[in-house]
């Protein structure tokens, strides 16, 4: 978020102890060391005003009472502020807070005027319990995206020769075995080779219903192996693995800053030097205009207005924006993450909630991307064989001729014929033709004659010379000619998701006006698809580069202030994914092209997410935007009391505290999620 690995340069609000940052187990640690801090500091300052009343004490000595709880509260702070001097950032809160508190010691020693030692350690040990708040709430943000982080596997067990050895996950090779016990995370992606379980997704995509996985299935790291001893053969390494993807993405999403919290930091450049300036202008002036025109004393008034000054630099601290912005983006993207949404960046945020179009691609994302045969059509003018028959002999050829094709509907025709392995058909010379389709010889049996069988769409049957017939059911038609002569065809159609019909009505709930799908399927199979689900627009037969051409046009015309957001699955979906103003994955099913080159992943494919994910943005900017004008307003009132004299030192600090206070509280509504 704002403070990210700042050693060097501090950023001009960078609100942090070094080692909240880097290591879980600090967190705890320096949390107690400020409270134990905070506790001795308020008993020594009681101590010192009990002192104060019953002794007699010179002002030396009374300021060397008091600098013990001081410096004891104060000294980060104030190596903080002389860091940033030297750093050539003067600017930052620390700094603010240590020229007050340095001004309300110093300022007893001047003729006439009361000390205010209490008040110098109350301003820090309000300060530091600001600062306190904010680490504790900032933890917590952080575990709930360490949750995600309980994903992270310390060990994998890799079988090698029979034997099976404990190796930290990035050891493991692609290609190698490894053994996952009930009850252990799966470390690496693979496919399952021996034995089956139940895989809890839940940390991955916030579903609780655990997964199936037999041998053959895919297995993606993070998981929790519940019930059976799997054997997993990997096939990424640790650092290309869906677990370390994730954490680098959740870890990363400080480097894009929100608008609202770049805004921030902006404000902060400018914001102190005016402060500072102003405060100096408020303690000489008004004493200067005073001896020039009552002939009073310069050293009379002069107290009053400098303690004034050093009063107007205490309010003027902006800690409550500088901590709750931040930590409202930070908390916003934990809660997210809870349910199975991971948002890349606090800036994707403000864009989230902003969204006016949402442009899905079909397959695997309002469909489920996998085909199924539905129905079969024979042509052919032989009566003698039944119809079952002829269906059954053009799906086995069908199946036969996909059997190498990576395509879906090769898998589709190989799971609607799944015994054409073991009938002893010879398959040769497969072609497979760009655009068409596949083209093979079969052969019942050795010594049968070969035939050449196409499988594929209209062009390829013109290819073929076979008289192709069109068909009324909506879906993908493929065409089987044999020998040149038409065979009948296979309609094959992809599922839509349940989901998918509650996910737009939900999107238009939000008052996204414009859903539109883009899909390089069939026009016929895109118009039912959009009128099942009561699409706004659709348009079909895309090539991905046609996506991208449409993406921008849609952009064009999208009124100004209104956001577009593009949600795809597939690889050739990440050029759009990273053209929209926001991309969105499927994180489940979705290719690694795609889940890199969106802002926003769903972990677990539903449609219903991202109405989800646009209200956590919107409630998260909402809460950033409380704070920001609850602290301004605040802060105003003070400065305006403080500069009449009517505030004392211990309302600023409570206005400054208590604000902060208020804000990180509120920030905190965010994690819910």
């Amino acid at each position: 978020m704002a403070h990210h690995h700042h050693d060097h340069e501090h950023d001009c609000c960078s609100h942090e102890h070094h080692e909240h940052h880097h290591h879980h187990d600090n967190e705890h640690g320096s949390l107690k060391r400020q409270l134990a801090l905070i506790a001795v500091t308020a008993v020594l300052l009681i101590a010192a005003v009990v002192i104060e009343k019953n002794c007699q004490l010179s002002t030396w000595q009374l300021l060397l009472v008091y600098l013990v709880p001081y410096l004891l509260i104060g000294h980060d702070t104030l190596r903080e502020a002389a860091e940033g001097v030297a750093h050539g950032d003067a600017f930052n809160e620390h700094f603010l807070m240590s020229v007050a508190t340095i001004g309300a010691l110093a300022i007893g020693f001047l003729p006439g005027a009361e000390t205010q030692f209490p008040e110098a350690v109350f301003v820090m040990l309000f300060f530091q319990i600001g600062e306190l708040f904010e680490g504790y709430a900032e933890g917590k943000s952080r575990d709930s995206i360490a949750h995600l982080m309980d994903i992270r596997p310390d060990v994998a067990r890799l079988v090698s020769e029979g034997e099976e050895r404990m190796v930290a996950p990035d050891q493991v090779q692609v290609g190698d075995t490894i053994l996952v016990k009930p009850g252990e995370k799966v470390p690496l992606d693979g496919v399952v080779t021996e034995g089956s379980t139940t895989l809890n997704t839940m940390a991955l995509t916030g579903e609780s219903m655990p997964r199936e996985a037999a041998t053959g299935d895919e297995v993606i790291s993070g998981c929790v192996n519940l019930s059976g001893v799997i054997k997993v053969r990997t096939t990424k390494t640790f650092g290309e693995s869906t677990v370390s993807k994730i954490i680098n993405l959740v870890e990363n999403a400080g480097e894009h800053k929100s608008k609202s919290e770049a805004f921030i930091t902006r404000f902060a450049r400018i914001y102190t030097p005016i402060v500072v300036f102003a405060a100096v202008a408020l303690a000489f002036l008004p004493p200067l205009l005073m001896a020039a025109t009552q002939h009073a004393q310069f050293s009379t008034s002069f107290p009053t207005w400098l303690y004034r000054a050093l009063m107007f630099l205490v309010v003027s601290c902006p800690c409550a924006l500088v901590i709750s912005v931040p930590l409202t983006f930070f908390g916003g993207i934990g809660g997210a993450s809870r349910k199975g949404i991971l948002i890349k960046g606090a800036n994707y945020m403000d864009v989230l909630s902003k969204i006016g179009t949402v442009v899905f691609d079909k397959t695997g994302t309002l469909t489920h991307g996998q085909f199924a045969v539905e129905a079969v059509h024979t042509s052919s003018e032989d009566s003698s064989i039944s119809d079952e028959e002829l269906n059954r002999e053009l799906l086995h050829l069908a199946a036969h001729v996909e059997h190498f094709s990576t395509h879906p509907i090769g898998a589709a025709l190989r799971d609607a014929f799944p015994d054409e392995a073991t009938d002893g058909c010879i398959v040769s010379d497969v072609e497979e033709i760009a655009g068409q389709g596949i083209r093979a010889q079969v052969k019942r049996s050795d010594d049968d004659k070969a035939r050449i069988v196409c499988v594929g769409n209209t062009k390829l049957m013109d290819a073929a010379g076979a008289q192709w017939r069109a068909c009324t059911h909506i879906g993908t038609i493929i065409h089987v000619a044999i020998d040149g002569e038409y065979a009948g065809h296979i309609v094959i159609n992809d599922k839509i998701k349940e989901e998918s019909a509650d996910a737009v009505a939900q999107l238009k709930a939000l008052g996204v006006e414009n859903t539109i799908m883009l899909t390089g399927d069939r026009e016929e199979v895109a118009a039912n698809v959009a009128a099942k689900l009561a699409l706004t627009e659709y348009h079909a037969e895309l090539l991905p580069t046609d996506k991208v051409t449409h993406v921008e046009r849609l952009m064009e015309e999208n009124r100004s202030g209104k956001a577009l957001a593009f949600v795809g699955d597939g690889i050739n979906d990440a050029p759009v994914l990273a053209r929209a103003d926001v991309g969105i994955a499927m994180g489940g099913l979705g290719s690694d092209a795609a889940i890199e080159a969106a802002d926003v992943v769903l972990m677990d494919d539903h449609p219903t997410k991202i109405a989800l994910a646009i209200g956590i943005a919107r409630r998260t900017i909402a809460i950033a935007r409380q704070n920001v004008w609850f602290a301004i307003g605040v802060k105003i009132a003070v400065l305006i009391l403080a500069a009449f004299g009517i505030a004392t030192m211990w309302m600023a600090v409570f206005a400054d505290v208590g604000v902060t206070v208020l804000a990180v509280l509120n920030a905190m509504r965010a994690l819910r999620g």
